[in-house]
Parts: structure tokens; sequence; C-alpha cells
């Protein structure tokens, strides 16, 4: 898909519009978050509203980074901003990280010196909180699966929606036991779960940035593919990489036999690979028996 300079759109600048819709609940249940927070003097509530602040941040650097990416090409950036996203996607994973961090080490200083925690009031925004969340997951839950920028984003809903189950939870204990113990535990809980499921994301995202190749092509493959094609004698200098989720990109050396067309070669070779193997961005560089260069990877 283009858009209107011409620019193949990232996959998650497809879905910003939901984006933008779940940055906006996220952002107001935050502030009503803060509100009751400060009227109910609930440590609970306003250490949920510094989580969801994170969260918001990310949101919007994601989307922010939408927008940046869909920036034409220029001289400078001659294949324009795609990798913001990327970069987005990584600050992301780092903020989930230390959030994951962060609640371990409160749950460890709550568990010495568990505080009384007005729960009845809690519950209610956690509540407001949890079906604000769970709205935003089913918006994103298709565009996660889009990019990384996008699946970064999901998971600051996702990690906002099991604070607030966690917290609810909490509330439910300590309203019916007083066991204020339940604050800390479950919080523990929620910062081990978010861990694991960050950590693949940081890594994908990672990934991208060393140019690695993309997991949705199988290289093996597109090598055998490409030597099938009639008149390639052989290939080498295969590279393939990413330039955002959705944006594919390769170059290859292609020793061709004398007799073969050179601009019908091409155009299958470009033909097979942007049809079967989702490559945007190609490159060939077509070359006959004989012609040396020396050659970095095989």
């Amino acid at each position: 898909m283009m858009n209107k300079n011409n620019q193949t759109l990232s996959a998650a600048s497809k879905h910003k519009k939901n984006l933008l819709i779940v940055l906006v609940l996220s952002g107001t249940y935050l502030i009503a978050e803060v509100i009751g927070g400060l009227i109910t003097n609930s440590l609970a509530l306003l250490a949920d509203a510094a989580h969801m602040l994170t969260d918001v941040v990310g949101l919007l650097l994601a989307f922010i980074a939408i927008k940046i990416g869909e920036r034409k090409a220029d001289a400078k950036k001659t294949y324009g901003y795609y990798r913001t996203e990327i970069l987005a996607a990584v600050i992301n994973a780092v903020i989930l990280l230390g959030i994951s961090i962060y609640v371990l080490f409160e749950a460890y200083k709550r568990f010495l010196n568990p505080p009384e925690v007005q729960s009845k009031s809690m519950l209610i925004v956690a509540g407001i909180g949890l079906l604000v969340n769970i709205v935003g997951m089913m918006i994103l839950r298709k565009d996660s699966e889009a990019s990384l920028n996008m699946k970064g984003a999901y998971f600051e809903v996702l990690s906002d929606m099991l604070t607030s189950v966690g917290v609810m939870i909490a509330g439910i204990i300590m309203l019916m036991t007083n066991w204020y113990y339940a604050d800390p535990i479950i919080s523990a809980a929620i910062g081990l779960l978010i861990f694991p499921r960050t950590w693949r994301l940081l890594k994908e995202a990672i990934n991208v940035l060393l140019e690695s190749t993309p997991k949705d092509v199988d290289i093996h493959q597109l090598r055998h593919a490409l030597q099938q094609v009639p008149g390639v004698k052989s290939l080498h200098d295969l590279h393939v990489w990413s330039l955002t989720s959705g944006v594919n990109a390769m170059s290859v050396h292609i020793v061709r036999d004398k007799e073969t067309n050179y601009n019908l070669l091409l155009k299958i070779l470009t033909d097979e690979t942007m049809n079967n193997f989702k490559i945007t961005h190609t490159t060939f560089q077509i070359e006959e028996e004989g012609y040396e260069e020396e050659s970095t990877h095989e």
C-alpha cells in the first residue's frame, strides 16, 4: 500500500487510527485514576496511575513514530523514516521492563510492611480501568500482529489490564479478610507475567536493528526459488532484512546465462521475490560468468 507520496506504508501505519483511539481512552482513564487516587488517598491507585502514565507515554511514542515514519524519503534518509517505529518498539520494551522491575521492587517493600488500603474505592476505580483496557485490547488485538510497534502498544495495554485485574483481586481479598499482604503478592505476580513477553518484544526489535533475516522470510527457500529461475546459473551475496515490520528488503548478485534476455530475467526475478516472499524493496545485480568481484557473503 502506498501513501500520497508514493511511499510504501509500514504495517503499523495502516493501523494508526486504532492506536489513536486507545491512546485517548487510556489518557482519559489516567486522569480519572489520578483524581480517584487523590480523593480516596489510595496509594495503590496512585502507584497504578504511575504505571498507567508510562504506558500512555509508550502509546504516544508509538503513534509519533508512525507519523514520523510516514514522512517522505529524501536525500539524507533514502529509505525514509521507517526505523523510527522500531526505535519506538525498543523504547516501549525498555519502559515495560523497567515497570516490571519497579513493580517487583515495590512488592518487596510492601511485603515487608504492607500498608492499609481503602479496598472499596480501589475496586471501583480498578474496575473502570479494567473495562477501558479490555476495550483497548480488543481494538489492538489484530493490529498487534502487523508490526513490532503495534505489538509494543498492545503489550502496554495488556500490562495495564493485568494490573487492573491484580488490583481488583487484591482489593477483594483485602476487603473480605483485611489481609494486606495480598497487595504485594499480586503485584509481584503481575511483574513476573509482564517480563517474558516484553523480553521477546525487545529481542525482535533488536533483530530488526541488526538487520537480521525477517522471521517471515525463509532465506533457504528464497535462494532455491531464485536458483530455479530459467537463465540463472548461480547467485551470491544474498541479503534480506527489514526496514520495519511488514517492509522487507533484499539484495543479491545473480550470474546469468549469456543467452538469457536481461530485462526478461530481471522481471521474472522481481515478480518471484515480491509475489511469493513479500519483499517490497529488491535490488538485483545481474552478472555474466567471468565477472569477478570479491564476495563478502555467500
